[in-house]
């Protein structure tokens, strides 16, 4: 069974940064694509970012592009979203997703191609 677990989320004026972390425990992390969702209030959850396996292959939403970064550090099971210039409609649970598969027709840009998920990690922006 794999285990996800988020870190790094908390309350950030608009404008600020955050650091997000992932790690992943139960079978060989480097062997599979991950990625970062997030949901807001009311909202249905959503695609933020994603990575392949070795780390040279990364997507991002449009509403995010140019200010979020995703990352992965093999060695120690964990993938990373660098958040910068936040504003308050980045404000959501974000949630770290692992699938269980190796190869998506999407691009491991779907809810439906992941497996596994995190127990999410509350992100607000105050304006």
């Amino acid at each position: 069974q794999v285990q996800l677990v988020e870190s790094g989320g908390g309350l950030v004026e608009a404008g600020g940064s955050l650091r997000l972390s992932c790690t992943a425990s139960g079978r060989t992390f480097s062997s599979y694509s991950m990625g970062w969702f997030r949901q807001a209030p009311g909202k249905e959850r959503e695609f933020v970012a994603t990575i392949n396996w070795r780390g040279d292959t990364t997507y991002y939403a449009d509403s995010v592009k140019g200010r979020f970064t995703i990352d992965r550090d093999n060695a120690k099971n964990t993938v990373y979203l660098q958040m910068n210039s936040l504003t308050p409609d980045d404000t959501a649970v974000y949630y770290c997703a692992a699938p269980n598969k190796y190869y998506s027709s999407s691009g491991f840009h779907k809810i439906e191609d992941y497996h596994y998920w995190g127990q999410g990690t509350q992100v607000t922006v105050s304006s």
